[in-house]
């Protein structure tokens, strides 16, 4: 698959033109939960983003190209996330328990709000190829802050490769609330999923 077909045909400078590129990529949300990848199409696409077929195509070529841009949104609200969190666990004078029910928590609210994008990108392997590395580099971006900021903390154990435990920190955090919401689990079980592994990363970080 060519670059062009996954890249939007032009950005939005407008405010309108702004708002109708998100009702499009809002609306690809809903269409591929409802229907699943392959059937969703732009046609149903642009109807339930309440636009024309020629409306969408000014700005997207295809659903490769919105399942794109849904993918670069998605990394970019996880980044900018990630980076607020990772101060609060440099900074905060807090116990460590309070810091990673903190974390874990927007990491599960940040999730819960395109459970099915989550399950098209990484269960079903739709991650565009262009964003993988991207991907890849972001996470070991965050590994090495995260070791950093674990490094700081008085109430984590010293450890010898501190690279190796911050690398299970972010990906048992990126695995299991990813699976929380993938799975759609019940609320209470998400509220005793949450506890779990708060409490188990507390256990690890503090052997």
């Amino acid at each position: 698959m060519s670059k062009s077909r996954v890249q939007p045909l032009k950005q939005p400078s407008q405010q309108r033109s702004k708002l109708t590129v998100q009702a499009i990529l809002e609306a690809a949300i809903h269409v591929f939960d409802e229907f699943g990848y392959a059937a969703g199409t732009t046609s149903r696409i642009a109807s339930r983003a309440g636009v024309s077929i020629g409306s969408l195509y000014q700005y997207f070529p295809n659903k490769d190209s919105i399942l794109t841009a849904l993918a670069e949104q998605h990394m970019a609200e996880v980044l900018a996330l990630s980076v607020r969190l990772l101060e609060t666990l440099r900074t905060s004078t807090q116990a460590l328990e309070p810091v990673l029910h903190d974390i874990v928590g927007h990491m599960i609210a940040l999730h819960e709000n395109n459970p099915g994008l989550h399950k098209l990108l990484y269960e079903e392997g739709l991650l565009p190829a262009q964003l993988r590395q991207t991907a890849k580099q972001a996470e070991q971006f965050l590994i090495e802050e995260v070791g950093r900021c674990l490094s700081l903390r008085p109430d984590v154990a010293a450890v010898a490769d501190r690279q190796l435990q911050a690398y299970f920190v972010v990906h048992a955090i990126e695995h299991f609330t990813h699976r929380l919401v993938i799975d759609r689990a019940p609320m209470e079980f998400q509220l005793r999923g949450k506890a779990e592994l708060v409490s188990m990363l507390q256990r690890y970080l503090r052997a």
